[in-house]
């Protein structure tokens, strides 16, 4: 394998390193971090010298709350997601090179709804990852738990990318929750919110972010590489609570 050369020009300490850990260890936490890898050195300390604008686009935060639909993955002949050449080549999982902000992957999965179900979230940049089950739930329960857990691992401060493929959750988070506040926790039809505990910690948490917060909506089942992983962790975690 071929070593690279990572920039970091907004980071805990800037710089050209030679290894993705030490540059992982300069961005990671950094809500502005600003980097990227090169194929030389010589490319590598142009690049430093000339500043990332040159090389990375700058990413287009909408309002808090504000909703984009993600484009549909790149599928191999096996069916398999691929990492679009373009696309960055210091994450493990694929990101294109404008997002800057930490992205998270968040699904849930549920046998019989209600039933036995699970839920998963994945830091796409490093990869670190967690999910859970329960043994008798629903797939819009573990639908939010999935966002509550992933939002309260990342904390208020960094700017934030969350990637979901539920309606239900991406509008229960950034639009239902506040409303159904107003109301006294009750529907439009005067019937009690369902998973209440789970929407108010997830408004809790969602209000509370100080960093900037957008969320993408994806596309289940399309090719997206860590839409696929956390789908197939929420699955496992869902089997396991069978057994």
């Amino acid at each position: 394998m071929k070593s690279k050369f990572y920039v970091v020009w907004q980071g805990k300490v800037p710089g050209i390193y030679t290894n993705w850990a030490d540059c992982q260890a300069q961005v990671s936490g950094f809500g502005a971090a600003r980097y990227k890898a090169f194929a030389t050195r010589q490319e590598a300390e142009a690049a430093f010298a000339a500043g990332p604008e040159a090389y990375i686009a700058p990413r287009r935060f909408k309002a808090s709350g504000g909703v984009k639909t993600a484009k549909s993955g790149t599928r191999g002949k096996a069916n398999e997601p691929l990492n679009p050449p373009d696309y960055r080549h210091d994450t493990v999982l694929p990101l294109p090179p404008e997002v800057e902000a930490n992205a998270w992957a968040v699904d849930a999965a549920c046998s019989g709804n209600p039933g036995p179900g699970g839920w998963a979230w994945v830091e796409q940049v490093t990869g670190e990852r967690d999910c859970g089950g329960a043994a008798h739930t629903t797939n819009n329960a573990m639908e939010l738990t999935a966002l509550v857990r992933a939002l309260e691992h990342v904390g208020p401060q960094p700017d934030l990318l969350m990637r979901i493929d539920s309606q239900y959750a991406i509008k229960a988070m950034t639009v239902w929750a506040k409303a159904w506040r107003r109301k006294g926790w009750r529907k439009s039809d005067g019937a009690p919110v369902a998973n209440r505990d789970l929407v108010e910690r997830l408004l809790e948490l969602y209000e509370g972010r100080q960093g900037r917060t957008e969320v993408e909506w994806v596309k289940g089942h399309s090719g997206d590489a860590a839409n696929e992983l956390v789908d197939s962790m929420a699955a496992e975690q869902a089997a396991r609570q069978r057994r």
